[in-house]
């Protein structure tokens, strides 16, 4: 079980929106979102419907404003609850697309890929277990995208224009 609110105005004021479960369109609930809080579960939210355009990643907590989910716009046009899951986590990421070229396999997070392995391209990815958040910059930074168990044969698979991964971590859920 999940609980978000969506506000229209920061701070917590405004119109708001109450949802529980995956939602595809959000257009005709709310105008713009300012602030949102996320009172159990963790969420992707999606600038455009049908989940669809930037991605952005809350767990349990308060965001009084856009910019404290790094979000680049006050649009949230689609939400999903990522399913409970505890671990173990493993994926394995290529150099090149369709699973070719250098491969490493992870199991823990990594706060800054080209420092720990001195590239940061990764043109595909066969997540095996749990769920993964990519960010474009280190420091869980910049743009997000969220990745279920599967394979992504290139990077457009996962919602990406380019290969670069600056950071990932494992999507945890609250115990």
């Amino acid at each position: 079980m999940g609980k978000i609110t969506f506000y229209e105005d920061q701070n917590f004021q405004g119109h708001s929106y109450e949802c529980d479960s995956d939602c595809n369109d959000m257009t005709s609930y709310f105008i713009q979102c300012n602030s949102i809080r996320v009172e159990s579960g963790n969420w992707i939210l999606y600038e455009h419907p049908n989940y669809k355009g930037r991605q952005y990643y809350l767990k349990r907590g308060e965001y009084p404003d856009f910019k404290q989910w790094m979000g680049f716009s006050d649009s949230i046009r689609s939400c999903h609850l990522t399913p409970q899951y505890r671990g173990p986590f493993k994926m394995r990421m290529y150099e090149k697309e369709d699973f070719k070229g250098h491969m490493m396999e992870f199991t823990e997070d990594c706060s800054d890929v080209f420092a720990q392995f001195h590239y940061n391209d990764m043109n595909s990815c066969n997540v095996l277990d749990g769920q993964w958040i990519f960010y474009e910059e280190p420091n869980y930074q910049g743009r997000q995208y969220y990745l279920r168990p599967g394979e992504y044969r290139q990077c457009t698979d996962w919602g990406a224009s380019n290969a670069r991964i600056g950071s990932f971590r494992h999507v945890q859920h609250n115990k």
